[in-house]
């Protein structure tokens, strides 16, 4: 069958991307929209900082498992298909969460949504994969990414603002009904798939197509790095709030709320790097933004609050540039099969975002901010290596390959 991939600049090109721009934008709206009211669980339900994370760990986790069987599924019932399923089902779950009588239903819903969420983040990577051309694929990726980094700031920031004026629970309500819209405008403008081959539907190869790719190193290191990646940026954001609304710095959840307009810069970058990366390589460009990470969670550990933001900032700039990175590599290194070695991924990434984030409420409660700053530190320093390895993997199958010629 002759592929017809979609070239940059193309009336195509761009209704592909402002689709899944809303599409990531109503996911990460909705996924990490309990994300800045963890510190008001802890009040209203009398809960510990660890407890109250899992309104965020729980999704994700279910987020993380079911996109493995997602991305199956999408093999057989198609691309498009299932992430309307999943836009349309999480924004009617977000209309529901608001209902919950007690912490236990809230935890109980967000997990359903986390199932429901599933269906769209593991099949986009696959579908810009299959449908984008390779040399437009960076750019395409990151526009995507950038809808996920806007996503998840308008969702945090309107959280804020509603709470102050409403409430916590008026909050969600209105997340949700944005996602209703958003859906709409999905199903109405993205391209159906022209290069997707449909397939039996086959769960008992699920495991063996697992398991042929967690045989590439190189899809290996992509998941750790990914791991690694999310775990800190969750973990940073799960608690900065605690910070900021205790003494000295004492702010509202209002203003905290608008602490995530930081997100910006991870629009620029996802974007910005992608460019670059297409031009100097990934594995420049990959080491270089997890660089940017390190350097920004070291600043926020001095106390004046300017600074804190402005490390808050350059960290944000380097884990969206460098997730853009990842993702798309993962895309490129997997030579079939691509939805679930996008679902492999994402697995990995989601895991570190619940272990990260629900294990750094035990060092924010013994040793606060600077308990948290060191644990990032560490994975960011794991991720490093883990990038120098793959270059290494790299290099040394290039010179493989040119020695076989």
């Amino acid at each position: 069958m002759k592929m017809h991939y979609v070239q940059k600049g193309t009336k195509t090109f761009h209704r592909i991307n402002l689709a899944l721009f809303l599409g990531g934008f109503a996911t990460f709206a909705n996924l990490y929209c309990t994300q800045p009211l963890l510190p008001m669980f802890s009040r209203e339900f009398r809960i510990s900082p660890t407890f109250a994370s899992l309104s965020l760990s729980v999704t994700t986790v279910a987020l993380a498992v079911f996109m493995l069987i997602a991305g199956s599924l999408s093999e057989s019932f198609g691309r498009k298909p299932m992430m309307i399923v999943s836009m349309v089902g999480t924004s009617l779950i977000a209309l529901l969460i608001p209902l919950s009588p007690n912490f236990g239903i809230l935890v109980a819903l967000r997990i359903i949504e986390g199932i429901v969420l599933a269906g769209l983040p593991a099949i986009a990577m696959a579908y810009l994969s299959e449908e984008v051309d390779k040399k437009s694929l960076g750019v395409a990726m990151g526009l995507y990414i950038s809808g996920n980094s806007i996503g998840g700031m308008a969702g945090r920031i309107l959280i804020g603002l509603f709470t102050s004026w409403v409430s916590w629970r008026f909050a969600i309500f209105m997340i949700g009904v944005i996602s209703l819209v958003c859906s709409v405008v999905f199903v109405w403008i993205l391209p159906s798939s022209r290069n997707f081959v449909r397939r039996p539907l086959m769960l008992s190869t699920l495991f063996s197509s697992l398991l042929h790719h967690l045989r590439d190193r190189g899809l290996v290191f992509l998941f750790i790095i990914g791991f690694m990646l999310m775990g800190s940026f969750v973990t940073l954001f799960n608690y900065i709030g605690y910070r900021l609304m205790a003494a000295p710095y004492n702010l509202n959840q209002g203003v905290v709320g608008f602490i995530f307009i930081i997100y910006l810069m991870g629009t620029f970058s996802s974007t910005w790097m992608g460019r670059l990366a297409d031009r100097f390589g990934r594995r420049k460009v990959q080491w270089i933004a997890i660089v940017i990470m390190l350097c920004g969670v070291l600043i926020t550990e001095f106390w004046p609050l300017w600074l804190v933001i402005v490390g808050i900032g350059i960290f944000t700039f380097g884990f969206f540039g460098a997730h853009s990175l990842a993702s798309s590599w993962v895309g490129r290194r997997a030579v079939s099969e691509k939805a679930q070695a996008s679902a492999l991924y994402l697995f990995f990434y989601y895991a570190g975002s619940s272990i990260g984030g629900t294990s750094g409420g035990e060092l924010w409660s013994a040793y606060s901010w600077r308990g948290i700053v060191v644990m990032i530190s560490v994975m960011l320093v794991v991720a490093l290596i883990i990038t120098e390895r793959l270059s290494a993997l790299y290099k040394k199958e290039e010179t493989t390959q040119s020695l076989v010629r």
